[in-house]
Formats: structure tokens, C-alpha cells, sequence
């Protein structure tokens, strides 16, 4: 009995995998359907379902293939699709290969651009609120487009012709192709770092919706908005809108347009002073007729033809308050004299001069009686003195000294018995002059009846 080989489930799908990969109808197909399951991964890999009413495939598109693609793929969204179809070993499923996905009955370019328009809009890129207002009288415009192209020449010979004080600064960029974004990203960057710069302009001359691509670039967008000089866009003719246009604060349909929005026309400012001066002289015509006609009202008016009426009220016043204050400066003198003079009359009246004089005499004699008795009373004080004196110094043991007595210290005490001593003992002797130090050799003791 012979054994059937038996394949593993690898094997079997490599050989199917070769399969697919033999057939020439796989290699290069042409799919459309509408996306579904749409999710893309950070790496830059999109992965999807492609499905119509009766059936679907997986389909992943790669990075290197995603990355070409001008918009964002989205649920719901029908597509044209070109790839190959195989196998992928490790589920043992097929799945379309995506190369190349364009916008089913409608250009790619066209929906990438609706796209970043509608995602901008959302989050206010071109609300009025952000627009800045563009200075009335620039000094210094600065232009980003190519250096050799007829936007430059156009913006450059009209602005000379309307306001040749204006100075213009080139800031070459590439405006078309590959580099254009970083090349206008990096000019953007170049002229805001001038602080003299009053004005952009940034743009290029016609073309195809490829040739303007760049201006609908998301990075040239942002860096628009985000750039602190006012900008004017001028891109393309005038039926040519690109995303740069919404976000920029003001839009011109040419650059020979926004030319003429960054500076004022000579002829149009002269017409303008020449117009604030005739308006300037005509109002201040009518305020001098007005104001002379407001004197000849005053002039004609009754206070001052006869101005005299108007003080004599005042006069009146003044006339009666001088007055009333010079019969009050009499009355009050008057005052003051009856009461001076009644006054008088009561000094008078009480004679106090005599009464003074009286006073005086008594004060002297008093004066006398304190004088006698104070010096009687110093002499009794003195008398006791001098005899307290006396009676201090008849006991002042000292002058007891001088007469040949002395004064016996023992340990600092004074002895005034022999009991209080012992024979060999040392004390002190206080003379009248000085002190001396002895020995008790022996000591005898009085009899009773001694004094």
C-alpha cells in the first residue's frame, strides 16, 4: 500500500504564492471599488479594504508608493487602482498590492487640495481674525518668487511706477517642482528675519494646477500663516486659486495686481493731499465765518452795547457793603470808648494806688521781723554746734592717744580686759601715730578694789 504524500501547509501556500505570481493577468491589474477599513500607520504603510456590493480584498499600499500620493485616502472614498495581486504566506490569504491610487471621477490633485483646504478651514487658518491690515505707506516690500521670471519684472516695474519710494528685496525661491516648498518655506524664513520688511508678496505667473502645486503644499501653508509680515498671494492668473491665497491676508488675482494692493498710486496720493487740503481750507473757512459771525452776534448783543448796565448792579453792591461797613467801624469805636471810659471811672472810683502803697509798707515790716528772727535762729544753731564739737572731740579717742594712751586689738577686736587675753598670745597696739604688733609675756590682773 503505497503511502500520499502529504504537503505541509507552508509548502501548499508557496506553491499557490508561485501561482499568482506565474499568471501575467496578476502582475498588472487595474482594480476600481470604494476604500473601506482605511488605516495608516505610522511607518507611512496604508492598509485597506477594496470592496464593491459583491465582494472584497485586502490591499495594503507601501510606503514608498503612499508617499507619491497628492491626497489622503479616506472610508468611503472610490478609487482607481493599479497593482498586482499574490499571496501572503503567513495568513495564507490574497491581497491586492497597491502601486498607484487616483480619486475615481475626479482628479487626485483636485480632491488633495479640497482636502487640505476643508482641514485648514477647521482649524482656522483662514478666518478674517488673523488677517493683518497692510501698511499705507510701505518702505521696504519684500517679493518671494523666482529671480528670473516675468512675476518679478511685473511687480517690480509697477511698483516703480506707482510709488518709486518703496524699496524692493528679492527673495529668490524655486516655485515650481520637487524643491519648491522648502525653497519658498526657507524665504519665508529669510524675510521675516529682516525687521524692516513692511510687506510680502509671494507668488508666481500661470500655469497648470501642477505648475501651482506648491503653493497648496500644507508646509508652505502653515508658514504663511504663522509669518508675522502682512502677505499679499499672487499666484497664478486670476481664475487660479490655491490654498496659499486663503491663508494669506490679502489675495491678489495677479502678481501685477498685488503690486498694485502693497503700495499706493503717486498720482492717487497727490490727489488725496491735494484733496485733504482743499478740505482743510474749506473747513477752516466756514469755522473763521463762523467764529466772526458769533463776534458780530457778541458785538451787537445788549450787554455790549451798553456794557455799563452790566457792572452797575455790581457797583450798587459794592457802594452799599462799603457802607454798612464804615457805620460798623463807627459803632464799634463808639463801643469801645464807653467802655473804656467806664472803666477808668471804677479805677478811679476804687483808688488802688493807696491801697498799694499800704501793702508795701506792711510787706517791709514783715520782711524785717523774718531777717531778726532768722539770724537769732542761725546764732542758737551755731552755739550748738560749736558745743557738739567741743564734746566730740573731748571724746575722740585719738586726742585720749595724745595724751600717752593706746588701744589694744586682738583678731581685730578691741580688748578692754585682760580676761580677754592669754599670754602668749600676739595683738595689736594702736598708737597715736601708727600700730605694733606684740607678745603677752605675762599679764596681771588688778585688784578688786583698783581703779
Amino acid at each position: 500500500m503505497s503511502e500520499n504524500p502529504y504537503l505541509s501547509v507552508h509548502s501548499l501556500t508557496k506553491y499557490i504564492k508561485r501561482k499568482f505570481e506565474a499568471d501575467p493577468y496578476l502582475r498588472n491589474v487595474f482594480v476600481k471599488g470604494e476604500l473601506s477599513n482605511v488605516k495608516i500607520h505610522p511607518s507611512g504603510h496604508i492598509y485597506f479594504t477594496l470592496k464593491d456590493d459583491k465582494s472584497r480584498i485586502q490591499s495594503a499600499m507601501f510606503r514608498s508608493a503612499a508617499g507619491l500620493l497628492k491626497f489622503k485616502p479616506e472610508e468611503g472614498m472610490k478609487v482607481l487602482i493599479t497593482g498586482d495581486v499574490n499571496v501572503y504566506e503567513s495568513s495564507g490569504q490574497y491581497q491586492l498590492y497597491v502601486q498607484s491610487m487616483q480619486p475615481d471621477g475626479v482628479g487626485a490633485l483636485y480632491l488633495a487640495f479640497e482636502q487640505l483646504k476643508k482641514e485648514l478651514a477647521k482649524e482656522g487658518l483662514f478666518d478674517a481674525r488673523w488677517k493683518q491690515q497692510l501698511p499705507l505707506l510701505p518702505r521696504k516690500i519684500g517679493v518671494i518668487t523666482a529671480q528670473s521670471g516675468a512675476a518679478i519684472r511685473d511687480i517690480c516695474s509697477t511698483i516703480q511706477r506707482r510709488y518709486p519710494l518703496a524699496e524692493i528685496c528679492l527673495f529668490p525661491a524655486i516655485v515650481q517642482g520637487p524643491q519648491a516648498v522648502p525653497s519658498i518655506v526657507n524665504a519665508l524664513s529669510l524675510a521675516e528675519s529682516y525687521s524692516s520688511i513692511d510687506v510680502l508678496i509671494i507668488g508666481r505667473g500661470g500655469g497648470s494646477i501642477e505648475d501651482l502645486w506648491a503653493f497648496n503644499e500644507e508646509e508652505v501653508a502653515r508658514a504663511i500663516f504663522s509669518c508675522r509680515i502682512p502677505i499679499i498671494s499672487a499666484v497664478g492668473h486670476e481664475t487660479d486659486t490655491t490654498i496659499a491665497d486663503f491663508v494669506a491676508d490679502l489675495r491678489a488675482p495677479t502678481p501685477t495686481a498685488a503690486a498694485e494692493l502693497a503700495v499706493p498710486s503717486r498720482e492717487e496720493l497727490f490727489e488725496r493731499i491735494l484733496e485733504r487740503k482743499r478740505s482743510i481750507y474749506v473747513s477752516f473757512s466756514n469755522q473763521i465765518k463762523h467764529e466772526r459771525k458769533r463776534l458780530t452776534n457778541y458785538q451787537q448783543s445788549y450787554p455790549m452795547q451798553f456794557p455799563e448796565r452790566l457792572y452797575r448792579p455790581f457797583t450798587e453792591k459794592l457802594t452799599g457793603i462799603e457802607e454798612r461797613l464804615l457805620r460798623s467801624r463807627n459803632e464799634l469805636t463808639a463801643n469801645r470808648k464807653a467802655e473804656h471810659d467806664r472803666l477808668q471811672r471804677m479805677l478811679s472810683f476804687y483808688s488802688p494806688l493807696q491801697r498799694i502803697k499800704e501793702e508795701g509798707r506792711k510787706t517791709d515790716m514783715a520782711v524785717e521781723r523774718m531777717t531778726r528772727a532768722m539770724h537769732n535762729d542761725l546764732r542758737k544753731q551755731f552755739d550748738q554746734f560749736n558745743s557738739a564739737i567741743r564734746m566730740l572731740k573731748a571724746l575722740n579717742p585719738l586726742d585720749v592717744m595724745e595724751r600717752g594712751f593706746s588701744i589694744i586689738y586682738k583678731e581685730g577686736n578691741v580688748a578692754n580686759s585682760v580676761k580677754q587675753l592669754e599670754v602668749g598670745e600676739t595683738v595689736q597696739v594702736r598708737l597715736q601715730d601708727g600700730t605694733i604688733e606684740t607678745k603677752i609675756k605675762a599679764i596681771t590682773m588688778n585688784d578688786e578694789g583698783d581703779n
